[in-house]
C-alpha cells in the first residue's frame, strides 16, 4: 500500500506541475497538440487522485487498530 500511494503521489505531483508550469491554458494559444495534452493530463490528474484517495483510505483501515489505539490515548489525556 505505501509504494502505491507513493508512486500514485508521485504521478499526482508530476502532472499537476506540468499542467500548472509547462502548458498553455485555454483554447486560444493556438498549438493544439499542447491543449490536447494538458486535457489528458488533467484527466489522469483527477482519475489519480481519486485511487490515491481510495489506497489511503484502505491504508488508514489497514492500521485501524493502531489510529485507535492512540486516539483512546488522546482521549484519556484530557
Amino acid at each position: 500500500v505505501n509504494v502505491i500511494s507513493f508512486f500514485l503521489f508521485s504521478l499526482l505531483s508530476v502532472t499537476g506541475l506540468i499542467n500548472w508550469l509547462l502548458l498553455p491554458r485555454g483554447y486560444g494559444s493556438g498549438a493544439s497538440f499542447l491543449v490536447s495534452l494538458r486535457h489528458f493530463l488533467m484527466a489522469m490528474h483527477e482519475w489519480t487522485a481519486l485511487l490515491f484517495m481510495i489506497v489511503i483510505g484502505v491504508h488508514i483501515l489497514l492500521h485501524w487498530a493502531y489510529v485507535k489505539k492512540n486516539l483512546d490515548s488522546y482521549r484519556k489525556r484530557k
